[in-house]
């Protein structure tokens, strides 16, 4: 904040639009208490009932709640019926219209979502607090980094479903809260890491880390696929912030404040970036490098090694765009030319499409269908049909 620089900005900011290039002062205060805020409701059910039953047992009484309801269970253990009655309570401010609005941006977004969501996240693992949980647990690093990629897109495509979040004992719902204990599972064992500083990181997978992975999923992407010439109106990003408030509520996110709008939002992303560390060293290196070399399977033959080649290239095109040039500089990274040349072929095809989608309701349809069966079988095809099984329980790699 003592920065020269940094104060001319900012004036030069309030200036030009009446507002501080960054939030109000109390939400920055509440953003740093935030990092080192968890979930205690969720952590509480790992204690109480991983501990007790161990993590077969409580894993299959998870799926149980889950798939036919806690009144299924007899007996249920007290920490379970308390994780529920919080999963299960829906907030005042929640729109059922806005949440299923932000399901259908997310299905005709199709694996642009994809995309664009493994190019920003990249650009954060220059940081040790994003990048040290995922390298201690190994999940997005080397040989591992598309399988949990897919896993993660799998998690997408499950929470965008029809009705995924408001409908009670649906694959979205189910999916959401194994990965919330996923959360608790990471954050237990990191946190009694030698290589995690608490002092300077907070607590792994922090309320406040979350709460910009839910930015991750709204302003962000709907921002960035502009330039691939995918088509978010301000209206449909305010939508998103509604969507993934819910989400995040699902997901065990709690944070003391959440963006209200599209500026608040755009405020919070400033900060962080002006305050990023780039303290990642080789964690980080490891997990960006990893990234789209993983696309292509040096076992394959055939058409699969093709089509990897394809994905390989495409998302090393994805990772340029959507990361800071002077990041991605600094990384070995595929040539991202033969991507972004396609990619700018295709652009008038895709500007058309998204223009024709906004005049003709019926093409809308079509068009969210085909997007739909789209990233359907791109993701089969990339797991073989492998079902994504969101493991826990591990141990660190290191």
């Amino acid at each position: 904040m003592s920065s020269r620089a940094l104060g001319r900005a900012r004036r030069l900011v309030l200036r030009l639009t009446g507002k501080d290039l960054f939030p109000e002062p109390e939400n920055l205060k509440t953003f740093a208490e935030d990092m080192f805020h968890t979930d205690p409701v969720a952590e509480r059910f790992v204690d109480e009932v991983y501990g007790s039953l161990g993590g077969d047992a409580a894993r299959a009484l998870l799926d149980q709640a889950l798939t036919e309801g806690l009144d299924s269970i007899e007996n249920p253990p007290p920490a379970l019926i308390a994780l529920f009655d919080e999963f299960d309570t829906v907030p005042e401010w929640v729109d059922p219209e806005l949440i299923a609005e932000g399901e259908r941006i997310w299905r005709r977004w199709g694996t642009g979502l994809f995309s664009v969501a493994g190019g920003i996240t990249l650009e954060m693992y220059t940081e040790a607090a994003v990048a040290k949980p995922l390298s201690l647990a190994g999940g997005y690093a080397g040989d591992n980094a598309l399988r949990r990629f897919l896993e993660t897109a799998r998690f997408w495509i499950d929470v965008s479903q029809p009705g995924a979040l408001l409908t009670p004992g649906s694959p979205g719902r189910a999916t959401a809260m194994r990965v919330r204990v996923m959360h608790v599972w990471v954050r237990r064992t990191v946190a009694g890491h030698p290589e995690w500083d608490r002092d300077r990181w907070g607590a792994p997978i922090s309320q406040s880390y979350q709460l910009l992975t839910l930015m991750g999923g709204s302003v962000v992407p709907a921002m960035a696929l502009w330039l691939t010439g995918v088509q978010t109106t301000p209206r449909e990003i305010r939508v998103l912030l509604h969507y993934q408030r819910y989400l995040g509520h699902l997901l065990g996110v709690r944070t003391q404040w959440y963006p209200s709008g599209i500026g608040e939002a755009l405020r919070l992303l400033a900060f962080v970036n002006t305050t990023r560390s780039h303290d990642a060293g080789a964690d980080g290196a490891e997990l960006i490098e990893s990234f789209p070399a993983a696309f292509a399977t040096a076992g394959d033959r055939g058409l699969a090694r093709w089509r990897g080649k394809y994905n390989s290239m495409m998302y090393a095109a994805y990772s340029r765009i959507y990361m800071m040039p002077w990041t991605s500089m600094r990384y070995d990274l595929p040539n991202p030319i033969p991507g972004i040349a396609i990619l700018l072929l295709r652009l008038p095809a895709v500007t058309a499409v998204e223009t024709l989608r906004r005049i003709a309701p019926g093409f809308r349809r079509r068009h969210e269908q085909a997007m739909c069966r789209h990233r359907e079988n791109w993701h089969h095809w990339q797991t073989s049909g492998r079902p994504a099984d969101f493991t826990h329980g591990k141990g660190l790699r290191r």
